[in-house]
């Protein structure tokens, strides 16, 4: 666990230094800092890795693969290590260039697609171009406070992202598909983070309503529960299973629940009577 939460720490410290400091430069030494902040015992795991440094290829090419042994299927190859520094230096001098603010989504873009391209370590190269990615929007809206996650966003897409990156890399390098699934990604992330924001607002004012009212523990459990995505319908069978208890104990607290206004009873009735939560306005 304790490595597991200093990898954790890795990636907040990296995440922070982009997007707080957002308008200072882009450097070689500053991706080294961010590389060794990810690997501090200088390992994945049990490997040992190069950090702090540009990977410098001893052990062959820097090979993307999948497959058992025989047959590995190459998804990428980086460029030699030779080409890394004048590669990154070309990069950085991008980078760092002024330009208008309607520029950076594509700046965005189009820096985590060169920077994993050029590889330039030996690994975390996907989390540091994640990085690059936030930074360049943190550039965009002058602000290092943002509602959305493009890094999370990626990582739960990451079949797709795996895909157009490899389609992008091994053929012509035409980046419209990469730039068309980029944005897409990063308007869905805005789009995930407005439904958790709504939903925070819902039950922010749901919970200040019913401020003053009595609950036990079994009534807050499935309240919150309703909140966070309940699967179905709520019915008193469901809620017997979920808080483990009697049949007439489920009906109790879920009619006193309607009588407090915190369900609302659906308009069918019978074997298929179900509730909901009661909608409150702010």
């Amino acid at each position: 666990m304790v490595n597991a939460d200093r990898y954790i720490d890795g990636v907040v410290e990296m995440t922070m230094d982009a997007t707080s400091k957002y308008n200072e430069p882009l450097t070689s030494d500053r991706l080294f800092g961010w590389q060794a902040a990810l690997f501090p015992s200088g390992r994945n795991g049990t490997r040992k890795i190069k950090t702090g440094a540009y990977r410098d290829d001893a052990e062959g090419p820097m090979q993307v693969i999948s497959g058992a042994v025989g047959k590995e299927r190459v998804h990428f190859e980086a460029p030699d290590a030779s080409q890394i520094e004048r590669e990154l230096d070309a990069f950085l001098t991008w980078f760092n260039s002024d330009r208008s603010e309607s520029d950076w989504i594509v700046t965005a873009a189009l820096a985590h697609l060169s920077f994993v391209t050029i590889h330039p370590f030996e690994d975390g190269n996907g989390r540091i171009a994640r990085a690059i990615s936030d930074m360049s929007l943190a550039r965009s809206e002058k602000s290092s406070q943002r509602f959305y996650s493009l890094s999370s966003q990626i990582r739960q897409e990451r079949a797709a992202y795996y895909e157009i990156l490899e389609a992008t890399q091994k053929r012509t390098m035409d980046v419209t598909p990469w730039l068309n699934w980029f944005i897409g990604c990063t308007s869905r992330a805005i789009d995930s983070s407005q439904s958790t924001l709504v939903n925070v607002f819902a039950k922010a004012v749901f919970w200040n309503s019913f401020s003053n009212v009595h609950v036990n523990e079994r009534q807050r459990l499935m309240l919150h529960r309703l909140f966070d995505g309940f699967e179905g319908k709520l019915t008193t069978e469901k809620w017997q299973k979920l808080t483990k208890s009697s049949p007439r104990t489920a009906i109790r607290d879920i009619q006193d629940l309607v009588e407090k206004g915190a369900l609302v009873q659906n308009p069918e009735g019978g074997r298929s009577t179900s509730y909901r939560l009661a909608e409150i306005k702010a």
